[in-house]
């Protein structure tokens, strides 16, 4: 979708905190007010000392009045500094929250547009610049207010000079202006070079085995370093684009100066001007000066905002534009809310699960699966087989949700289901894939995720996966930390972690994306024996090893994402040739597995 203007994403993140945007602002305000001040009293103390004004307070009134201002104006930037902090931090975690949750809402096995490395690029990099474009853009309006009240009493005092002053610092903003449109075209090149070289990183680090295997480092090191070359001069023509409008702004304010000395000599000879006019010019022209320059800093900073929030957009492309600032609470104060529990099963026991139509063809490929049917009684074990590339784990996957189907229908006790992903999971389902996600946390909280640390659960989810001998073994037992992606685990360990996951949730349904493929035969069979040993389990799998498909009580055959035959073992050998070749390739693999080949 397109994105919506800057200015739009800045009115909705104002009005989620608008008493904290509205205090950053008077604090701010107060502290550019204070220097206002100071220029007036520094007038009337320099006039004073020269006999061309006279004070009820004294000279000494004026260094006390001074010295408050200075002391006001710390504590202005201390309470100001805090107020931003608070604001930045709230304004980015809004940004991010949002990002995050939409993320989240994606279907759960669609890939992400973009590798891991740029999209955490995107969620630090450019949701920084919508905080740092909200911390500028109450602060330019009071400068700028400021700014013309020292304008209009310079004006009061000498016309011509204070024209002469500012005509520069105007020039300034017209040169900002024009290149605005530039700075944003050098901070789009510079945020995706960066965005590449992160995500570079992301993949070197994921797939470091596999460039050892293959010998291939030398040259991911090269792409890697042209990558960093191209961000190099990204970021370089970005950074010089910047630095040389921060320059030409600056300068201004030195020629501005120039212009106080020469036009005020002239003043200070004919009395029109005295000590302390002279004193207010030089010091409202930094001030003016500071907003110009703060002026053409924020219109780059405002155009880079843009593109920041069209590249988070493009993160969540199938989200409206609004939902990266959509009010929602974060929780940055107090205790967090407790985590919801699951709702008992309930009324959902389940009696009947069926799927009628279930079709989904991937965007790259086409390749997909084309009106499945499954229908899944309570207590049935209904196994899917077939050969690589059948449709599988993408009829596992659309019947979950968690790929989003282009036609068909799920029913729980011939309910209809409107959004499996959010209905097919515990209590209701719980799903184990064909290559689990281990997090870098221990071995229990990789089971638990979240679950109330119940012994008697944990202890029969271990034992339910044939795990506990295991736990035993590792180095910290259920303590173990299990390292990136489970890289401490060996395949099995993992496969049946992730099975002692399931199980710990006590849903009504198991879905199992072949299971036994780290397994050795022993080690399935055991799991198999406990998984159907207690109460009776209903479950769909994927699998084609022989000691599913002998336990099975349905068996669905897949061939190019259609349906070839199901029904049971005995009648499926007797009628269907893809079964039966199948089943000597199943019976081979095992052959082979008792023999150690």
């Amino acid at each position: 979708m397109k994105p919506l203007p800057t200015w739009r994403y800045m009115v909705e993140m104002a009005r989620y905190r608008p008493r904290l945007y509205l205090l950053h602002a008077v604090l701010w305000g107060a502290f550019d007010l204070s220097y206002l001040l100071a220029g007036l009293v520094a007038r009337a103390f320099f006039d004073a000392l020269t006999g061309q004004a006279r004070l009820s307070v004294g000279a000494w009134g004026l260094i006390a009045l001074l010295a408050a201002l200075a002391m006001s104006r710390v504590a202005l930037w201390l309470s100001a500094g805090l107020v931003e902090i608070i604001l930045r931090f709230t304004m980015s975690g809004l940004a991010r929250r949002n990002l995050l949750r939409r993320v989240l809402e994606r279907p759960g096995a669609l890939a992400l547009p973009y590798s891991a490395g740029e999209t955490i690029s995107r969620f630090r990099d450019d949701a920084y610049q919508a905080e740092d474009n909200m911390d500028w853009s109450d602060e330019i309006v009071s400068h700028g207010l400021l700014a013309v009240v020292a304008f209009l009493i310079l004006l009061s005092i000498n016309v011509r000079m204070t024209l002469a002053v500012i005509l520069p610092l105007v020039a300034v903003v017209a040169i900002a202006q024009r290149a605005s449109a530039a700075l944003e075209r050098y901070r789009a090149a510079s945020s995706e070079a960066t965005s590449q070289v992160t995500g570079a990183i992301g993949d070197i680090l994921a797939a470091a085995q596999t460039m050892q295997a293959t010998g291939a480092e030398e040259r991911v090191v090269a792409r890697f370093r042209r990558l960093n070359e191209r961000r190099r001069a990204a970021m370089l023509a970005d950074r010089l684009a910047t630095q040389t409008l921060n320059a030409i702004t600056g300068n201004a304010v030195s020629v501005g100066a120039g212009l106080i000395m020469l036009l005020a000599a002239s003043g200070l000879r004919s009395g029109s001007l005295t000590v302390g006019d002279f004193v207010l010019f030089i010091t409202y022209l930094g001030l003016i000066a500071d907003f110009t320059a703060g002026l053409g800093e924020y219109l780059a900073v405002y155009r880079q905002t843009g593109v920041a929030f069209a590249r988070m957009g493009a993160l969540v492309d199938a989200a409206p534009p609004a939902a990266l600032v959509e009010h929602a609470p974060l929780y940055l104060r107090g205790p967090l809310p407790p985590a919801a529990e699951p709702a008992p099963a309930g009324a959902d026991r389940l009696t009947l699960v069926e799927a009628r139509g279930l079709t989904y063809h991937h965007p790259q490929s086409g390749h997909g699966i084309a009106g499945v049917d499954l229908y899944l009684p309570r207590g049935s074990v209904t196994v899917v087989t077939g050969r690589i590339g059948a449709g599988k784990t993408t009829l596992l996957r659309a019947f979950l949700g968690l790929l989003p189907p282009e036609a068909g229908e799920v029913r729980w006790n011939s309910r209809a289901v409107d959004d499996a992903a959010s209905f097919l999971i515990p209590p209701r389902a719980a799903y184990t894939p064909q290559t689990p996600r281990l997090f870098s946390e221990t071995l229990r909280q990789n089971i638990l995720l979240g679950l109330p640390d119940d012994p008697a659960t944990l202890a029969a989810a271990v034992r339910g996966a044939a795990l506990e001998r295991d736990v035993q073994e590792l180095e910290a037992g259920l303590e173990t930390l299990v390292g990136a992606h489970g890289v401490r685990l060996s395949g099995g360990q993992a496969q049946r972690a992730a099975v002692a996951r399931m199980l710990a949730r006590g849903a009504e349904l198991l879905v199992i994306d072949d299971l036994s493929s780290a397994l050795d035969v022993e080690t399935e069979r055991m799991v198999w024996e406990r998984l159907f040993s207690g109460d009776p389990v209903t479950c769909l799998m994927v699998s084609h090893r022989r000691a599913a498909l002998l336990r099975a009580s349905h068996i669905i055959v897949l061939k190019d994402g259609h349906v070839e035959a199901q029904g049971d073992l005995a009648s499926l050998l007797a009628s269907c040739a893809e079964m039966r070749s199948l089943w000597r390739d199943a019976s081979d693999s095992a052959a082979l597995e008792r023999s150690g080949g």
